[in-house]
């Protein structure tokens, strides 16, 4: 997920694994120095998020007048929501590719839907990792602590068909822009077979997944000052109406407003690419 609001992210640490870790995973750990309440709006993303709240004020998701309060997995059919909490404290956030997630959380109604409490995925086990999180002031101690309960619960083989993971990588690198009869083409597949098991197997459809990777993508193309005509050719959308539409859908506001999003300052920072 992305974050848009008034948010002073100077008053925000942000820390990164140095080393390696799960494959398709990536972690980043957020401490909160302001002392003022945090009240941040997040965005779609085209990664499954788990949120592991490691303060005492418990973070409160706010999902279409639902709530969740604490640790919690958003999935890839969450909109616009809001996060809430009392200000001071760490979250330590983790981001998988839905080929990963569907191994680890095993789940395909979570993560092709919104948001979710963690606990209905890990039970008993989220209230141990999290005590042994906030029990650890080390950030590279709480990656490794974290990337060691991930692996642990890795299957010893993958659900997800093969032909599956090809069509995701190829959506992200293809920035979404390729065509799902291509996919199809590309996998020996018929298109109804496709999208029928990745939906089964994934959560959502081959045409969901490329529009939440071209989102993403002109997302940040609008934070870097792009005009909003060169953002909607380069990201694949018709014409500038197009990528107003869809902006309105998915986050309920609008491409400036976007463009303006606090998080996507960091992000390089946070979810570095190299």
């Amino acid at each position: 997920m992305t974050v848009t609001g008034r948010w002073d992210w100077s008053r925000v640490d942000v820390a990164v694994p140095l080393g390696p870790s799960v494959p398709g995973i990536r972690m980043a750990g957020f401490r909160y120095r302001e002392d003022a309440p945090v009240d941040i709006t997040m965005i779609p993303h085209p990664l499954v998020t788990v949120l592991l709240d490691l303060s005492e004020h418990g973070v409160v998701h706010d999902v279409s007048g639902g709530r969740v309060t604490g640790n919690a997995v958003i999935g890839l059919r969450a909109g616009a929501f809001r996060i809430t909490s009392a200000g001071v404290g760490d979250v330590l956030q983790i981001r998988m590719s839905p080929v990963v997630a569907a191994a680890i959380l095993r789940d395909t109604d979570i993560i092709g839907g919104a948001v979710a409490p963690l606990t209905e995925l890990w039970g008993p086990a989220t209230t141990f990792l999290i005590e042994r999180l906030r029990a650890t002031p080390s950030w590279d101690d709480r990656f490794a602590i974290t990337a060691a309960f991930l692996r642990s619960r890795f299957p010893r083989k993958s659900g997800v068909a093969p032909e599956l993971a090809y069509v995701w990588d190829r959506t992200v690198r293809a920035g979404g822009r390729v065509r799902i009869h291509t996919l199809a083409t590309e996998t020996g597949w018929t298109r109804q077979r496709l999208w029928s098991r990745f939906r089964t197997q994934l959560g959502v459809s081959p045409r969901h997944a490329s529009e939440l990777v071209r989102f993403d993508r002109a997302a940040h193309l609008l934070a870097g000052g792009r005009p909003l005509a060169e953002v909607a050719a380069e990201a694949g959308y018709a014409d500038q109406s197009h990528l107003h539409r869809r902006t309105r859908a998915a986050t309920g506001t609008t491409p400036t407003v976007v463009a303006r999003a606090p998080w996507l300052a960091i992000d390089d920072l946070a979810w570095p690419t190299t």
